[in-house]
């Protein structure tokens, strides 16, 4: 092969999104999830930073839509870029790419854009959570690390519904061989079929956060994946009293350009300062307190026994019915979904918000 074909940097130009992109590989991750990488056919280079997103425009039937995708390669390897998309059952655009898409077709492609970048020292511990395809930008930002050398001290915790669904699973453990800095953390809802699993399983909880990174309060904090995981998430860490200012998200919903365009997270923090009250209706007792204070132990400044077993919300001891008022719970799986709806509470972990009665 001569020379002159071999791609590379020098005397190339950084691409600019006039120009259209080429589809050079495509690559199945799991179930509806592939790998779509792309070259500019000017030879240019592509400089973004790791966390980013193109746009597509995509030519399905009716009229081309415009569809965006977080990049999953890193700016370290400049020569192509790469989308790790996912179809789900409602999906157009990105199920148009998964049937049509294939090598040699060129898009129209905006950007790159977006904030969800680390914008810290090389040497800040990162702690890096996502759910589903929310681990895309993670796999960009965890590339960028390693490619820098050293020994980048990243957390990196996955979550997916099952194993077969933990993109890029194989690539990270690859990472994490090689730069035992680089901790991996998969949890998953249930088993594959047939296949062992011996790591994590269930729901993503503050046990599991403790266990997976003792340092957290430590550490940078990069969150994607859909709002009801990232709202779990963060109520963790309030209630674990992380410092809110070193949390940061992405979004699966409208892409975020400037700071000025992030959504204002209005999450609910338990105030010492906040006046409550509990009532117990068993025994007509009014107990002031504060939001900080827990039912469970409001009762037992009261005199008056809930049973309790590990009081960290996850063996389901203290269950008891809520009559009225509101309580911010954030509990660790020993309540179900079923129970919450007909009213039921887990004393140990909810903190009353304003007056609120139980049945105890």
């Amino acid at each position: 092969m001569s020379l002159d074909l071999v791609p590379r940097l020098g005397g190339a130009q950084p691409w600019k999104d006039s120009e259209p992109l080429e589809c050079v590989s495509v690559v199945p991750e799991g179930p509806n999830t592939v790998s779509f990488s792309f070259r500019a056919p000017s030879g240019a280079w592509f400089d973004y930073r790791p966390g980013q997103f193109l746009t597509l425009e995509l030519p399905v039937a009716g009229g081309p839509i415009h569809r965006t995708y977080t990049i999953s390669s890193s700016p370290s390897r400049p020569l192509s870029i790469t989308l790790t998309v996912r179809a789900q059952s409602t999906s157009i655009g990105t199920r148009w790419m998964l049937d049509n898409l294939r090598e040699g077709v060129r898009l129209r492609a905006i950007g790159p854009g977006g904030i969800f970048v680390p914008d810290v020292p090389a040497d800040r511990k990162l702690l890096l959570i996502s759910a589903g395809s929310g681990v895309t930008p993670m796999m960009a930002i965890t590339t960028y690390r390693w490619d820098l050398g050293g020994q980048p001290d990243i957390c990196f915790v996955n979550c997916a519904r099952r194993p077969s669904e933990l993109v890029f699973r194989k690539r990270l453990e690859h990472m994490a061989t090689r730069v035992p800095s680089i901790k991996l953390h998969f949890v998953v809802e249930q088993d594959d079929p047939h296949d062992a699993w011996t790591g994590y399983r269930g729901t993503f909880n503050q046990l599991m956060l403790g266990l997976m990174a003792p340092d957290y309060l430590d550490r940078e904090v990069y969150c994607c994946g859909p709002e009801p995981f990232m709202q779990a998430v963060r109520d963790m860490l309030i209630g674990f009293g992380f410092d809110m200012d070193h949390y940061h998200q992405e979004t699966f919903a409208a892409p975020v350009l400037t700071p000025a365009d992030a959504p204002v997270l209005d999450d609910v923090v338990p105030s010492a300062e906040a006046l409550s009250e509990v009532i117990f209706a068993a025994s007509g007792q009014s107990v002031p307190c504060t939001e900080a204070d827990t039912i469970l132990a409001v009762s037992r400044q009261a005199g008056l026994n809930i049973p309790s077993g590990c009081t960290f919300g996850v063996c389901g001891t203290c269950k008891t019915r809520k009559i009225s008022g509101e309580v911010h719970m954030v509990h660790n799986g020993g309540i179900s979904d079923e129970d919450i709806a007909e009213g039921y509470i887990l004393a140990c972990c909810s903190h009353p918000m304003g007056r609120v009665e139980i049945d105890a």
